[in-house]
């Protein structure tokens, strides 16, 4: 929960901070929560929780000036999978909250469409259009690098069975 909770925020404390105020807002509705549904509860209210938390902020966050690029920029580090690692969560701190949740719950938390529209109350659609996005928005991210696709060769050029042109 916590993890999910740091790929949500992009702050490893404010990760625990969430993760404990869903927490708490579950234990006081404990009695009322269906027990087959514990899971879809939890991960529903701290997906909730933090959306709420990103809306009141946006306003202050606003008003605040921007931060140096320096300040922000972490140090490199040698060891590849953390730098891997910190370069994704910078990416996903880039996308805006909903899209972030989708594609936080579609690949880390390997939720379907289905579950994850029922976890956000949207449709379908929407959370298909959100990790479309969110996944172009991923790979363009400067941080990540280049994807590397493979090439396609062209295929040879082919005489009509009949007629024997080339097309």
């Amino acid at each position: 929960m916590v993890r999910t909770a740091h790929l949500l925020t992009g702050d490893r404390h404010q990760a625990e901070d969430l993760a404990r105020t869903t927490l708490a807002r579950v234990r006081a509705r404990w009695r009322r929560i269906p027990r087959n549904d514990v899971d879809f509860y939890v991960r529903r209210s701290l997906v909730r929780t933090h959306l709420g938390r990103t809306r009141r902020r946006r306003a202050a966050r606003l008003l605040t000036p921007l931060l140096p690029e320096r300040a922000r920029r972490a140090l490199p580090d040698p060891a590849g999978a953390v730098g891997r690692r910190d370069a994704l969560g910078r990416a996903l701190a880039a996308l805006p909250a909903r899209r972030r949740a989708v594609v936080v719950l579609r690949h880390w938390e390997g939720l379907g469409e289905a579950e994850i529209a029922q976890l956000l109350g949207c449709s379908a659609g929407t959370v298909r259009a959100h990790a479309r996005r969110g996944l172009a928005a991923l790979r363009a991210h400067p941080s990540l690098g280049p994807v590397v696709t493979p090439s396609v060769a062209p295929s040879p050029a082919r005489r009509h069975p009949v007629s024997g042109a080339r097309s």
